[in-house]
């Protein structure tokens, strides 16, 4: 009989997309003094994600894209801009801190969601199980 797959909420697919974003700016999510560094590392963040690549990096639809988004603007996570038609999404300050601050707290309220969801691709480093 084929394993049950689970319901993911928003709310671990926002986790998904800020630490992909976190991923992209190439840095050590929990390395000291990282605050103080924080702003530099902003402003020169040159690699946004797009709409398709927060879709494709959540494997969801369309409808499921626009609510992680769109929660994730809400909240001050991420900032958007539109540049000849297409949206580039930025992560901000509080959203690298809110991603380094819960992601224990994630990895172990979703944990079987998550490795679930990476099951056939390698699993980033950011939700090591063996830590």
């Amino acid at each position: 009989m084929p394993e049950e797959r689970r319901y993911k909420d928003s709310k671990i697919y926002s986790c998904f997309v800020l630490n992909r974003l976190v991923s992209e700016l190439g840095i050590d999510l929990y390395q000291t003094g990282l605050e103080e560094k924080l702003d530099m590392l902003l402003e020169e963040f040159t690699h946004p994600l797009s709409k398709e690549d927060i879709k494709h990096e959540i494997r969801s639809n369309h409808y499921m894209t626009e609510k992680v988004i769109q929660a994730l603007l809400e909240d001050g996570f991420i900032k958007m801009e539109k540049v000849d038609g297409r949206y580039k999404i930025f992560i901000t300050r509080e959203g690298v801190l809110h991603a380094r601050k819960f992601n224990e707290f994630y990895k172990e309220l979703y944990r079987e969601q998550i490795k679930d969801h990476y099951r056939f691709r390698k699993m980033p480093y950011w939700f090591d199980f063996s830590k």
